[in-house]
């Protein structure tokens, strides 16, 4: 009884290393997230995220989400940011990933961004990274928190 025990605890083990040891798989659900949010897909984007508490940080007020429903949290005031300040056509470019660091089941990963947008009509463009943290679960990696960083906006070209 002991070796099967010891047995199910080693491979539960190995199952989560084989998880975290394939880096390419970070960008899952970061892909999954972003392009959620360019189609307007919430719940696909929602779907990327882990269970449990969160921490979102971004460029518009409140700047900080945490808990459970963050991402819903930050949608929400995402959407009412847009229409106060008259944001429209939202869409966030990426390129691949700049950094991926790996440890046991965790992992952090910078990708560079665009985000091109409409205000009042007029295009603009915020050249910037977004940072993740993700968590390697059975089902693969989910994102844990992500930060936003641009520059100032400027009229796009």
């Amino acid at each position: 009884m002991k070796k099967v025990v010891l047995a199910l605890f080693a491979s539960v083990l190995l199952t989560g290393s084989a998880i975290a040891a394939q880096p390419a798989d970070v960008m899952v659900p970061i892909r999954q997230f972003v392009d959620g949010f360019n189609s307007g897909d919430t719940h696909s984007a929602f779907a990327a995220y882990e269970d449990g508490d969160i921490t979102i940080i971004d460029e518009f007020t409140p700047h900080r989400w945490t808990g459970p429903r963050a991402a819903h949290e930050w949608a929400a005031d995402y959407e009412k940011h847009a229409a106060a300040t008259g944001v429209t056509y939202g869409v966030v470019n990426y390129e691949a990933p700049t950094r991926i660091e790996i440890e046991d089941d965790l992992a952090y990963v910078i990708i560079p961004t665009l985000y091109l947008y409409k205000e009042h009509g007029k295009p603009l463009a915020e050249e910037g990274q977004a940072t993740f943290v993700l968590h390697a679960e059975p089902a693969g990696w989910k994102i844990r928190s992500w930060t936003w960083t641009g520059v100032k906006p400027h009229p796009a070209k």
